[in-house]
C-alpha cells in the first residue's frame, strides 16, 4: 500500500511513501501521519492512497513512521473537504492552519478582567419566551438532527441566559459545544464568566488570545473523548471536536465573522456546513439578525424566536436631529449639536455615563491645502492618508506614516493653508474635553483596543463606573453591557449609507441599534440623539423594535434589484504591481469567463473587470471581476474554471453562499 503525502510544514511538493503492514487498515485519504524526511519526523496529510505504483515511480520508499494522534472527530476530515471545495482550497490550507496556530509561541497571554458582558447571573429563572427557545432546541440536542435555530433577542433581552441553559444541558448529555462570538476581547469575557458560572465544565477558549500552554491543553483535551466547551471567534471551527453537539454564534449578523485576508472565509458559513454534515442543532442569536439569515427563516422555514423584552430597564427613546437643519441651535462645533450638549451635561450631572460612536477613527479623514486643493495620499495605496495626533499623517490600510509637512506639497503654500477635513474618535475626544473639562473621557477604535490588554481595563473602567463619556467605533457596538450608560450621542449615523455596497443600508441600521442598545440596560430613561447629514427611510426602523419591518422591505426591495440573499455573488480579485500588466490579464479572464459561461450555457453574468473603490493597496494594483447568478453551483463552476487560466497576476477568489 502507498501514499502520497503533503508536508504540514509548508512544502507544496506531494511525496510518496509506503504503509507498512500494521498501518494499513488505518491509513486512509485525509489521515494524518508522521513520515521521515531526511534525518527527521514531520507531519503530513495523506492526499491519496494507491495499491499499485505508478509507472513513473520507480525508487525505493520510506515507509511512514507512525499515525499522527489526531482527536477522534469520525467525520473532520469529510468537513474539511467539502469546505475546501466550497472555497476552491485545497484541504491542506485547513490543517496547517490549525497546526501553526497550534505551534505559535509568538501569542502572548492576555489576562482576562472580569467585566461583565450581559447580565449574568446564577440560578436565573428563564422567561416564558426564553423557556421557549429552550424548549424547542434542547430535543434535538438529545436526538441529534441539523436545526438551525434563529434567536431575535432584542438587546438587553438575556439571550446569554438561553445559551447558558443549552449549553449546561448539552453538557450533561455528553456532548460539546462551540461558543462563536465576532471578537477576541468578547470571546475571552465570555470564557471567564462560563468558567465563574459553570466551574465543573472544562472551559477552553482558542482565538488569538490565547497563550501556547492553553492551545496546548484544548489539544490534549481534544484527544480525551470527552465533552467540553470551546469559545472563540474563527479558529474553534477549524478543529475537530468529538462529541460535538451544539453550535451556538452570537450576534450573528457581525461581518467580523469573515477573514478580512484572503482566503476570505466566512465562519458562519462553516458552523452551518458543520452543523448540516455532522447532524446537530445550530442557533444563530442577534438583535439585528442578517438579511439572509432572515431569508432562510422565509425560504427554508428556520425556527425563528423572539425575545421582546429586556432582562432589566427599558428601550431608550430615539431622538434624530439633522445636522443641515439651519433652525437648530448651534453649539460651539458643527459635529456636535446643542440637542446633544446639553443630553450630555444631563446625563454627567446626574453621575451617569455616556457612550459617543462615531465610526471614523483618527482626528480627521484629510488634509488639504485651502489654496491649490493638493490632499495627502498614501505613497503605496490609492486612498487619502488620515491625520492622527501628534502631526502624524497615517494610512489606514498599509500602516504607512509620516509627519505632517510644515508647508503645502504641491504649492509650497505655508501650514496654515493646510485644511483638516472630515472627522474622527480623536477629534471628537478633543472636542468633548473642551465642552466638558472635568469629565473622564476616553477613546475605544481599533488604534486603542488592538492592544487588547489596555481594551480590557477601559472596558472594566468603563464598568465600575469610573469613565464618564466613552467615545468609540464599533469596537463598542459588540455586546458590552455598561449599566449605568443612559444616554448615546451617534455623531454621523448616515456616513456609510450611501457607501457602493448593497448590504450598505443593513449594515448601517445594524451598527445603529447595537449602539444604541448600550443605553438604558438597567434603568428606565436612556436616550439616544442621532445626528444625520442627511435622512433616510431606513432611520425611521432605528427604535430596534422596528428591526423586522425593515428586514422585511429590505429584503423586497433586493428581490427586485437582483441581489443577494435571491442571487448568488462572487468575486474575483487580481493584485500585480503594474498596471499595465494587470489590465491585460483583467481584461483576458473575463473574457474567458464570458466565453466559458457560453460555451456551457450557464446563467452567469460576468461583470468588470472594474476598479474597486480602493485600487492600489500595499504597492499593489488590484481589479474586480464579479459574478452573478441564480444558481450557486453555476457561480462555483466558473470560479473553478477561473483558477485553472494562467496569469502574470495574483488571483484571489471570494467565495459567497
Amino acid at each position: 500500500m502507498y501514499i502520497q503525502v503533503l508536508l504540514l510544514n509548508g512544502f507544496e511538493k506531494p511525496l510518496w511513501y509506503q504503509v507498512p503492514q500494521q498501518l494499513r487498515a488505518v491509513v486512509v485519504r485525509g489521515s494524518l501521519v508522521q513520515v521521515p524526511l531526511q534525518k527527521r519526523i514531520e507531519a503530513a496529510l495523506v492526499t491519496d492512497v494507491f495499491y499499485q505504483l505508478p509507472p513513473g515511480i520507480t525508487f525505493a520508499l520510506r515507509d511512514i513512521a507512525s499515525l499522527a494522534t489526531f482527536p477522534g472527530d469520525e467525520k473532520y476530515n469529510n468537513y474539511i473537504e467539502k469546505i475546501a471545495a466550497f472555497y476552491c482550497l485545497k484541504p491542506l490550507y485547513f490543517y496547517q492552519r490549525i497546526r501553526h496556530f497550534l505551534s505559535e509561541k509568538t501569542a502572548q497571554p492576555v489576562p482576562v478582567i472580569a467585566v461583565q458582558a450581559a447580565p449574568f447571573v446564577s440560578d436565573v429563572v428563564l422567561t416564558d419566551e426564553q423557556e421557549r427557545v429552550v424548549a424547542a432546541t434542547k430535543p434535538y440536542i438529545d436526538s441529534p438532527s441539523f436545526h438551525p435555530v434563529v434567536v431575535h433577542g432584542v438587546t438587553g433581552s438575556g439571550k446569554t441566559e438561553v445559551y447558558k441553559n443549552l449549553l449546561l444541558h448539552a453538557w450533561e448529555q455528553g456532548k460539546s459545544v462551540v461558543l462563536l462570538l465576532p471578537e477576541v476581547s468578547l470571546a475571552m469575557r465570555f470564557e471567564f464568566l462560563l468558567q465563574q458560572a459553570f466551574p465543573h465544565i472544562p472551559i477552553f477558549g482558542f482565538h488569538s488570545g490565547s497563550s501556547p500552554a492553553k492551545k496546548k491543553q484544548l489539544w490534549e483535551a481534544l484527544h480525551h473523548d470527552k465533552p467540553l466547551l470551546i469559545v472563540g471567534v474563527h479558529l474553534p471551527m477549524m478543529l475537530p471536536i468529538p462529541r460535538l453537539g451544539l453550535i451556538i454564534i452570537d450576534e450573528e449578523h457581525d461581518q467580523s465573522f469573515v477573514d478580512k485576508k484572503h482566503p476570505k472565509i466566512n465562519t458562519k458559513e462553516m458552523a452551518l456546513w458543520r452543523a448540516q454534515l455532522y447532524g446537530i442543532p445550530i442557533m444563530l442569536g442577534s438583535a439585528t439578525p442578517s438579511l439572509s439569515t432572515l431569508y432562510n427563516v422565509q425560504a427554508h422555514n428556520w425556527p425563528l424566536f423572539s425575545i421582546t423584552k429586556r432582562f432589566g430597564g427599558a428601550f431608550p427613546l430615539i431622538k434624530k436631529v439633522l445636522l443641515t437643519d439651519k433652525s437648530r441651535q448651534q453649539g460651539k462645533y458643527f459635529w456636535i449639536t446643542k440637542d446633544l450638549e446639553r443630553g450630555v451635561a444631563d446625563r454627567l450631572a446626574k453621575k451617569e455615563q455616556v457612550i459617543i460612536f462615531i465610526n471614523r477613527r483618527g482626528y480627521s479623514f484629510f488634509v488639504q491645502c485651502r489654496d491649490c486643493g493638493f490632499i495627502f495620499t498614501c505613497k503605496n495605496c490609492s486612498v487619502s492618508l488620515t491625520y492622527h495626533e501628534p502631526a502624524m499623517l497615517r494610512c489606514h490600510y498599509c500602516d504607512y506614516s509620516c509627519p505632517l509637512p510644515y508647508a503645502c506639497t504641491g504649492c509650497k503654500a505655508s501650514g496654515d493653508a493646510l485644511l483638516k477635513k472630515g472627522i474622527g474618535t480623536q477629534q471628537v475626544v478633543h472636542m468633548f474635553k473642551t465642552l466638558f473639562p472635568k469629565a473622564v473621557i476616553e477613546r475605544a477604535d481599533l488604534d486603542s483596543t488592538k492592544k487588547k490588554k489596555a481594551w480590557q481595563e477601559t472596558a472594566e473602567r468603563m464598568h465600575r463606573g469610573e469613565i464618564d463619556i466613552l467615545i468609540g467605533t464599533q469596537s463598542i457596538t459588540k455586546g458590552y453591557h455598561f449599566p449605568e450608560v443612559t444616554l448615546v450621542g451617534v455623531l454621523w449615523a448616515d456616513a456609510n449609507v450611501h457607501f457602493p455596497v448593497y448590504n450598505a443600508a443593513e449594515i448601517t441600521l445594524q451598527q445603529l441599534i447595537q449602539v444604541a442598545g448600550r443605553a438604558g440596560r438597567a434603568s428606565q430613561g436612556g436616550e439616544v440623539i442621532v445626528q444625520l447629514m442627511h435622512d433616510h427611510q431606513l432611520f425611521d426602523h432605528a427604535d430596534e423594535q422596528q428591526y423586522l419591518t425593515f428586514a422585511h422591505d429590505e429584503l423586497a426591495m433586493r428581490q427586485l434589484a437582483g441581489y443577494p440573499p435571491y442571487m448568488r455573488l462572487a468575486s474575483i480579485e487580481l493584485r500585480h504591481t503594474m498596471s499595465v500588466i494587470i489590465d491585460a490579464d483583467a481584461q483576458a479572464l473575463a473574457q474567458a469567463l464570458r466565453d466559458f459561461v457560453d460555451e456551457h450555457n450557464l446563467s452567469v453574468k460576468v461583470l468588470g473587470p472594474s476598479f474597486p473603490v480602493i485600487a492600489r493597496v500595499q504597492e499593489q494594483e488590484i481589479r474586480h471581476i464579479v459574478l452573478k447568478g441564480g444558481l450557486f453551483k453555476q457561480v462555483h463552476q466558473v470560479l473553478l474554471y477561473a483558477q485553472k487560466i494562467d496569469l502574470q497576476s495574483a488571483v484571489h477568489l471570494v467565495v459567497s453562499c
